[in-house]
């Protein structure tokens, strides 16, 4: 038992956390158990729900995370969508901590690469963010988008709001009745995330001749198609 000065004990223990419906394990770095034995708060979870009830009060923000392939492009096209006010590219839901870019190409880790989506539910709501993700990512492709092949490029939606949950399924069954193949998009909790190297943040702002497997176009048709014309900038 520990306590960190303001008079709560705490234990710090390792989890592994199993996902019933995936029927996997993987692993939740550094637990902080806060009261009741029964209630583990990972570090990270615990930092983004205050971050996200943090937005609520001063400027009603909410918080939402995706993971479609590389995170260079799918963070370009989340910027451009009107009501999203920030974007971080990053590694989540993974077995390490602090992980570099090397070691998540590495296969070994288990991160995402994944997009941080801070936005104003005012602006637009989580259904449509949802349905701009899946505009640009194929839900059938295990483990890969176009080019990109690994784990890391897993397509999944991790959410730090669990009232989010049965929005994503919904939008997740949705997709389901267009495909015949099997919808592999993770529907989850966000168990961790860390920031990428800060070269990759904006990466195709910093290098827009860099590499993308997002036709950035996409953005400004689904804004014209769903949100009015009026909306692109």
């Amino acid at each position: 038992m520990w306590n960190d000065g303001g008079g709560i004990p705490k234990t710090s223990l390792k989890l592994v956390w199993t996902d019933q419906e995936q029927n996997e394990e993987f692993f939740i770095p550094d637990v902080v158990l806060m009261g009741s034995p029964n209630t583990p708060y990972p570090r990270s979870w615990k930092k983004h729900q205050e971050e996200n009830n943090l937005h609520k009060e001063d400027i009603n923000m909410k918080t939402i995370y995706f993971a479609g392939g590389c995170f260079w492009g799918m963070e370009a096209f989340m910027k451009k969508l009107p009501g999203v006010a920030e974007t971080t590219a990053g590694y989540a839901n993974g077995r390490t901590e602090n992980p570099t870019y090397q070691e998540v190409c590495s296969n070994t880790t288990g991160h995402a690469e994944t997009v941080k989506v801070v936005y104003d539910p005012e602006q637009i709501s989580l259904e449509l963010l949802l349905k701009a993700f899946f505009k640009v990512v194929d839900p059938t492709e295990l483990n890969r988008q176009g080019g990109d092949v690994g784990e890391q490029y897993r397509n999944g939606i991790y959410y730090v709001d669990v009232e989010d949950r049965p929005v994503i399924e919904a939008a997740i069954e949705k997709e389901k009745q267009k495909y015949a193949n099997p919808v592999v998009t993770e529907c989850m909790p966000l168990a961790c995330f860390y920031d990428a190297e800060e070269y990759h943040q904006d990466y195709l702002d910093k290098n827009p001749a860099g590499y993308c497997h997002i036709n950035l176009l996409d953005a400004d048709e689904f804004i014209a198609e769903e949100m009015g014309e009026e909306s692109i900038c």
